[in-house]
């Protein structure tokens, strides 16, 4: 049944006044307007909901009983709306967010955002060292949210998406392959790369690449820092595979180079998970909100000029 919203109310206002006119002008509609409202509804029901007669109209049995759950849907949305409201006037509260270390390039600027919005919150970072060690986190309670790429199969948690995370492969600036025409992935057979440890997201993504292209390359070292991975790339020692939300400044300054691979940047989600069987205070529900609903616009505009067009994102998988 594909009623509306705005349907609902029309039939309700119908309902309430006994006419037609007395709807449109309560609504600031026409008559027609509310007639093709009310019959649209009728169709979606499948039986009238009101007896007519002349100008004005009563509920029909059909239309009694389907007043009652329209009442409810309505009030329900209305309900959905308050609590809106009042996320967005929290003023004191407290709020422990975890995350995996190469979100901690972006978490903190949108946590100073959603302070200034909320002075009164008490906020705390927790940086995992890897993504079990947030896992465990969660499951002991120790962050309210926690912000990661894949979701923790092992707990029973709710996941949503709030933005793209493009990785992508970079190198110094003196590498034989940073030149701006664009590389096949055969291009990277058999170079050296620096590259995060097994079972990090970025590996397993970076994996996935060479594996559907059938590239093999040689590990020189695998590291558990960003930065460390970096200033290794940036010395020559060999290439990197990054999330592009880590490499900003360098790629800014002239630090690093981003090669143009074709099939890059691979683009995840950044994903915001909770323990399911866990009520949020008001407090870590309202960062949740300001998150899902402002989070991507930010990364989008702060790196828009290394993301290029939008891309569709693929599944999540942790860094």
């Amino acid at each position: 049944m594909n009623v509306t919203f705005r349907q609902l109310r029309v039939f309700v206002e119908v309902a309430r006044s006994g006419s037609v006119a007395r709807a449109a002008e309560a609504l600031h509609l026409t008559p027609p307007a509310v007639s093709m409202q009310v019959k649209e509804v009728e169709s979606q029901v499948g039986l009238p909901l009101f007896d007519r007669h002349g100008r004005s109209v009563s509920l029909s049995l059909a239309g009694e009983y389907f007043l009652v759950h329209a009442k409810k849907l309505l009030a329900a949305l209305k309900e959905a709306d308050d609590a809106m409201q009042r996320l967005k006037r929290v003023e004191r509260g407290a709020l422990t967010v975890g995350m995996v270390t190469t979100a901690k390039y972006f978490v903190p600027h949108l946590l100073a955002l959603f302070r200034e919005e909320h002075p009164g919150v008490e906020v705390r970072l927790r940086i995992a060292v890897n993504r079990e060690q947030l896992v465990t986190m969660l499951n002991a309670g120790d962050v309210d949210l926690a912000v990661m790429g894949r979701p923790p199969r092992e707990l029973a948690t709710r996941s949503e998406a709030f933005a793209n995370h493009p990785l992508a492969f970079v190198s110094a600036p003196s590498h034989e392959l940073a030149e701006p025409t664009e590389l096949a992935a055969q291009a990277l057979a058999r170079q050296v790369f620096i590259v995060r440890e097994v079972g990090s997201g970025t590996r397993a993504v970076m994996e996935a690449f060479f594996a559907q292209h059938r590239v093999e390359v040689q590990i020189a070292m695998e590291l558990p820092s960003n930065e460390t991975i970096k200033q290794a790339v940036i010395a020559g020692l060999g290439l990197g595979f990054v999330s592009l939300h880590t490499v900003a400044l360098e790629l800014q300054h002239g630090l690093l180079k981003l090669l143009p691979v074709q099939g890059t940047p691979v683009m995840r989600t950044w994903n915001l998970v909770h323990l399911g069987s866990r009520v949020l205070s008001p407090a870590a529900e309202a960062f949740r909100y300001f998150l899902i609903e402002r989070g991507d616009a930010w990364l989008r505009e702060r790196h828009a000029s290394l993301l290029g067009p939008a891309a569709p994102a693929t599944e999540p998988l942790s860094t």
